[in-house]
């Protein structure tokens, strides 16, 4: 079924095997996919369900049946991004497809963008069409925007870690190969914190460092904001995916 088009609905779109299409999901399936009355795609509620669904002649279509899937990486992924001055569509775009949980934009010393309502819809907009894109069971939340005291507070200790362009830091793959190759662990979860350009403040990395934050290293090259977390998130996705394999014996 992988030929078949992926569409994102909430679920209270469901109703008794049917959902109720949305203007928009209609132009999209009609419109643009040309889609006909028993045609079929493939509907995911973002929250780790897929379906197998027909379009109607009217605003719905039928579940026909549910589908097993795994495509998510086996730890849960935080986000916090440091707004950077241009290319957040990028980095939530790209790291929706590289297995993201949530984002949350961070309002640190060094941001200088404060984004409005209609940039966090545009990002969750952006996050639900790569899920489909990409074949996620999941669409990540965009949170609202937390400053970096609160952001702190909410996401701390174990499996928190805080990526530093410079200083002599170790870097982030040697500590997911020890924090997640080990069979003791139970973490299920972590955090990523990601700076501006500029780069965190020296009073930032302390607070950090208080939270029970790792400081990091992705390399010995400065990385661009927009780069920096794609790289964070392929080097968590490479070192979870490659666990799970060894667990079960497969190569």
């Amino acid at each position: 079924m992988t030929q078949l088009q992926r569409l994102a609905v909430s679920p209270n779109q469901i109703e008794a095997n049917r959902i109720q299409l949305t203007d928009r999901q209609q132009h999209y399936l009609g419109r643009v996919l040309r889609l006909q009355a028993g045609d079929r795609f493939i509907a995911m509620d973002g929250t780790g369900h897929w379906w197998l669904a027909a379009l109607r002649k009217d605003s719905e279509a039928d579940l026909l049946e549910s589908i097993a899937a795994q495509t998510e990486l086996p730890i849960a992924v935080t986000l916090l991004i440091a707004l950077p001055k241009t290319g957040m569509d990028d980095i939530v775009r790209q790291t929706t497809e590289l297995g993201v949980s949530q984002i949350v934009p961070v309002l640190s010393a060094r941001s200088l963008l404060n984004p409005s309502p209609q940039k966090l819809d545009r990002w969750q907009r952006i996050a639900q069409e790569a899920a489909e894109q990409s074949e996620r069971q999941i669409v990540p939340a965009i949170l609202p925007p937390h400053r970096w005291k609160e952001a702190l507070q909410q996401w701390q200790g174990a499996g928190c870690y805080l990526c530093e362009a410079r200083g002599d830091r170790l870097h982030l793959l040697s500590c997911l190969q020890r924090e997640l190759s080990n069979h003791a662990s139970t973490l299920s979860a972590l955090t990523l914190a990601i700076g501006p350009e500029g780069g965190w403040t020296e009073t930032e990395v302390q607070e950090a460092i208080e939270a029970g934050y790792q400081p990091v290293s992705l390399g010995a090259r400065i990385l661009r904001a927009v780069t920096a977390p794609i790289v964070a998130l392929a080097l968590v996705g490479a070192v979870a995916e490659a666990n799970e394999l060894a667990k079960t014996g497969q190569p």
